[in-house]
């Protein structure tokens, strides 16, 4: 391994060491922080950021892993690195003769998740590895098939597979299973799935004959489509490089690269239909397909441009709520509290058992109390899919460790400003100025004719006040290191 990690650029060393931290490894000189107080006696851990260390910390603390399942894992995850290496290598000695369908192989692999996502446990008993053979026949390949799961939760925590369907380049169904888990089922999750206990009455379709039939099709360097592939090759115990995640090659305007669309969403944005009625469970099939389509909108038509953000109809009364999801279930509906601001009640969506995330509403009185309570957060400000303005906060558990849970506004950033306007009627449109005006009520919350862009001129102001002062803070925290730095220089060179 030590020969592998030489090879390896600084950013994949840096994903190696973020990937472990958010596994809970350990090697012989403990987590990440720990080995930075033993291997950095001056600094220690408090520059814990992978990113701002030195290549050599960075290899020594990945050679500190002895266990053999860590050792395993980082095979793995090296072994992904060289995939991503090889097909840049391809690209480059025969950039003229690279095909659409490598082409998006490789933007696949060369996405920032793909070593995190696709690094699979597949030295573990039940996978099976379609082998990355070097030919170019292999490598060259233009076939393509599109599969999707549906998984459900077993007793013991754990999800299995239950059905899977395969699609080829001409939408032509190639495989259509139900599958009989080898575990007691505690959710069939129908609601979403779409499957319940009738449906695998009778079934003797195992997942190793799902594997085997899966085997056929991916022969002779078949690429494999999907949506979050990742989370079908998990349930199919599946390990195969060639993949084409179409989850990772589009992306909204003004959000996080790391922040993907949902196949629904892109179903609308890009191929113009409607993938499934709101409420309505999963239906294999249909998503397979689904993702077919999105890839060959890339692969025939060069579909590269940014989509614009999916926008939601929200009803007036729900503008006064804010919605929070991507809650670790360790943070309850109370602690919620000492997070967001503000006089409001809690209002937690259906958990879903096994999952170890939920939603909550936080329900204010009025929407001004509301978008004031959104202004004053801290985090990271972005949109989600449905371009609604949404922040990323950091929180922090008793255990010490930190998460991430999102808040998000019910409407987009005019709302309130296009609530207004609905209440206009048409005579009193303008002023005898001829200015449009606004005028909020604080009396029973609703917004009415005011001052014009007083109310949202208001909010901006607070929010760059509070940019501000985050600058000030991080600019005084650089001054503070590069103090550091300079005194460490000065006594290495003593």
């Amino acid at each position: 391994m030590d020969e592998k990690l030489a090879t390896i650029k600084k950013e994949g060393l840096v994903q190696m060491v973020k990937l472990v931290q958010k596994r809970g490894m350990s090697g012989n000189k403990g987590g990440w922080k720990e080995f930075l107080n033993f291997y950095d006696k001056k600094i220690g851990s408090s520059l814990s950021d992978p990113s701002r260390r030195p290549v050599d910390c960075l290899i020594a603390f990945l050679k500190t892993f002895e266990q053999e399942d860590d050792l395993k894992f980082l095979e793995k995850v090296l072994e992904c690195h060289s995939n991503v290496d090889s097909v840049e290598q391809l690209q480059k000695a025969s950039p003229d003769t690279e095909t659409a369908e490598q082409k998006f192989v490789r933007l696949t692999m060369e996405h920032p998740l793909y070593p995190i996502e696709y690094s699979f446990p597949s030295h573990e008993e039940g996978w099976l590895v379609i082998k990355n053979r070097k030919k170019p026949k292999f490598q060259k390949s233009t076939a393509v098939v599109a599969i999707d799961c549906e998984m459900v939760l077993c007793e013991d925590g754990t999800e299995a597979l239950a059905r899977v369907c395969a699609v080829d380049r001409d939408l032509q169904v190639k495989l259509d299973e139900l599958v009989r888990p080898d575990k007691e089922i505690a959710d069939y999750r129908t609601e979403i799935t779409g499957i319940d206990a009738k449906d695998l009455e009778g079934i003797t379709t195992s997942l190793m004959d799902v594997q085997k039939s899966l085997k056929k099709l991916l022969t002779r360097g078949t690429i494999l489509v999907g949506h979050s592939l990742n989370n079908d090759l998990r349930a199919l115990k599946l390990d195969h490089s060639r993949v084409i995640d179409t989850s990772y090659l589009f992306k909204y305007e003004n959000e996080r690269p790391n922040k993907r669309p949902s196949l629904s969403n892109l179903c609308k944005s890009v191929l113009g239909f409607t993938l499934r009625q709101k409420g309505s469970p999963h239906n294999c099939q249909d998503d397979a397909i689904a993702a077919m389509k999105l890839a060959l909108s890339k692969i025939e038509n060069g579909f590269d441009r940014v989509m614009p953000s999916v926008q939601v109809e929200v009803k007036e009364r729900d503008m006064s709520k804010l919605v929070i999801h991507r809650i670790p279930i360790s943070i309850s509906s109370n602690d919620l509290h000492s997070i967001i601001s503000g006089d409001y009640t809690i209002e937690v969506k259906a958990k879903k058992p096994g999952l170890k995330k939920y939603s909550a509403f936080a329900i204010f009185k009025s929407q001004h109390e509301a978008d004031e309570a959104f202004y004053n957060l801290e985090g990271i400000q972005e949109k989600d899919s449905s371009g609604r303005p949404q922040k990323v906060i950091t929180v922090k558990h008793g255990s010490g460790n930190t998460s991430e849970l999102c808040v998000c506004k019910m409407g987009d950033g005019c709302s309130a400003k296009n609530v207004i306007l609905k209440k206009r009627s048409a005579q009193d449109e303008l002023d005898s100025s001829g200015l449009k005006k606004l005028r909020m009520s604080q009396t029973n919350g609703d917004l009415t004719e005011t001052n014009i862009g007083s109310y949202t001129c208001d909010l901006h102001l607070t929010e760059i006040e509070k940019l501000r002062k985050e600058l000030s803070e991080r600019e005084t925290e650089i001054v503070h290191l590069n103090k550091i730095i300079v005194a460490l220089t000065r006594k290495q060179g003593l």
